[in-house]
């Protein structure tokens, strides 16, 4: 029997099997000797102990098609990231850093601005216009007024995503809407530091309906870096790709070299002021780090 696990508590793990829901399983001592972790997402065989109380063992995972370390999830097909326009203000360095990571794994990401009934049309402008060319879908949405939802269930329709952002912005309120069935605690945000408190304490994946999950993961508020070479990074900004062949030096990092296509781009307005500067600062961290 096959299924696909939705949730792992305490060596425990809840696979979803179309014919019979969740399915309560331990997973078989083999996977520990071979030090292989059983991931939320993972495609797996069992064997049914139980049919009434919907008991088993995972026997074997199937091969994945990718796997993230942060948070901890195999074979996603797309990552939604949600940050609001305001309330709190949206971090572009960690935004920027979301969309690298993704697109180290190779895995599309569609980036919902939420709360958009705050903001001023100037506000939403800018967003537009910071990631006009970055290569990744941009949204907006309200979901307390329930502006966009309908276009987002059609975005998630038979595909697994990965939802994640930083607490406050609006995620849960989102995921409740998407399914009557699904109710995620939501959380207030802080008025002092302008921060949500964490309402998703772990990785969760939730079925829909048909072939089509969405996957919680708890609040962030920093990524780090160090999967990352500094040499690599500049592939990750799409934008930059066009006015590379402008630079005076070939495997030009963008940030202090003389006759830079880029910063030239830059300059011009052509390429976002915000985007650039995030990526001066994380490839001078990345360098930083490599020195120790």
């Amino acid at each position: 029997m096959q299924g696909k696990i939705t949730k792992g508590i305490a060596g425990f793990y809840y696979v979803y099997v179309q014919e019979l829901g969740l399915v309560e399983c331990k997973a078989k001592g083999v996977f520990r000797n071979k030090k292989i972790k059983p991931l939320v997402g993972d495609w797996v065989k069992i064997d049914l102990l139980d049919r009434d109380e919907k008991l088993g063992n995972i026997i074997d995972i199937l091969p994945r098609n990718n796997e993230l370390i942060r948070p901890a999830v195999s074979n996603i097909d797309q990552a939604f990231i949600v940050f609001a326009v305001k309330k709190p203000k949206p971090n572009y360095n960690l935004l920027d850093r979301f969309l690298m990571m993704m697109e180290k794994y190779g895995i599309p990401t569609i980036v919902c601005f939420n709360k958009k009934d705050l903001a001023k049309e100037k506000d939403l402008e800018i967003l537009k216009e910071t990631y006009l060319n970055s290569g990744h879908k941009i949204i907006f949405s309200s979901a307390e007024k329930g502006i966009g939802i309908d276009y987002i269930k059609t975005l998630l329709e038979g595909k697994t995503t990965v939802f994640a952002g930083p607490s406050g912005v609006g995620k849960s309120t989102i995921m409740n809407q998407l399914d009557s069935d699904i109710q995620m605690e939501t959380g207030e945000v802080s008025e002092k530091i302008q921060r949500g408190k964490h309402t998703t304490r772990h990785s969760q994946l939730i079925h829909l309906h048909g072939d089509t999950f969405v996957l919680d993961t708890p609040g962030f508020s920093s990524l780090f870096v160090d999967m990352f070479e500094e040499d690599e990074i500049r592939g990750y900004f799409n934008e930059f790709s066009q006015y590379e062949e402008s630079c005076r030096f070939q495997g030009c990092s963008h940030t202090h070299e003389p006759d830079c296509g880029v910063k030239k781009a830059v300059e011009d307005g052509k390429i976002s002021k915000i985007r650039y500067e995030n990526y001066v600062e994380i490839y001078k961290e990345i360098k930083e780090k490599r020195k120790w």
